[in-house]
């Protein structure tokens, strides 16, 4: 009768071999911490430009995982961040938060804070942040817009990571890209900002980095 010890000893290397080589070919994980623009606001997720992304990105063996929520400030993204960070072990996380916080107000000095925390928690889990530019409408003020925008650039070179540009500013020349709001891209709009995404992220997203 065989020994099956001894048949599990022999082929544990084998085994091994094969774990290492599963995981090596795995997808790498794109997180996208972010708010309505990206969460497909009055759509289904499915239709949201992340989920285009994710099947654009496939044969790249990318995963795009969309932990985004309509409403989500900068703190709000930074108290789901580490359950995220657990779960989904990401190599990227791009950052699209700030927006809701400046429709609102708030402080350029605590969104600041918060976006720099987030920077730090997904630099901690050995991921690498990738940070939006974020504009607000123009009827918020010089004054306030300016300190707003500043955000961005400044905390990529501190931070120095990569800052994209804000993919929203495409979309608002086209009319007929827009919901009714005039916030929110429509559906329409969402196979335009996933090419747009996947060329600016392209460079960004490798797998020998």
């Amino acid at each position: 009768m065989m020994n099956f010890n001894n048949v599990f000893r022999w082929h544990l290397p084998f085994l091994l071999l094969a774990l290492i080589t599963f995981r090596a070919a795995a997808a790498d994980t794109l997180l996208i911490l972010g708010d309505s623009l990206s969460a497909g606001y009055r759509m289904s997720a499915s239709s949201a430009w992340p989920a285009l992304l994710n099947d654009k990105w496939q044969p790249r063996q990318i995963q795009v995982v969309n932990a985004s929520i309509s409403g989500d400030t900068a703190a709000q993204g930074l108290s789901r961040l580490p359950a995220l960070l657990k779960q989904h072990q990401p190599r990227w996380v791009l950052i699209e938060l700030g927006g809701n916080d400046g429709l609102r107000g708030f402080s350029p000095v605590d969104i600041e804070k918060n976006l720099g925390q987030i920077v730090s928690a997904v630099k901690t889990a050995d991921a690498q942040p990738l940070l939006m530019q974020i504009r607000l409408p123009a009827n918020y003020g010089r004054r306030y817009n300016e300190a707003f925008s500043a955000i961005y650039p400044r905390l990529a070179q501190t931070a120095d990571i990569p800052l994209l540009p804000f993919f929203m500013e495409e979309v608002y020349l086209k009319p007929q890209w827009m919901q009714d709001d005039g916030i929110h891209p429509n559906g329409d709009a969402q196979p335009f900002i996933a090419d747009w995404m996947a060329t600016h992220l392209t460079p960004l997203v490798k797998h020998d980095s």
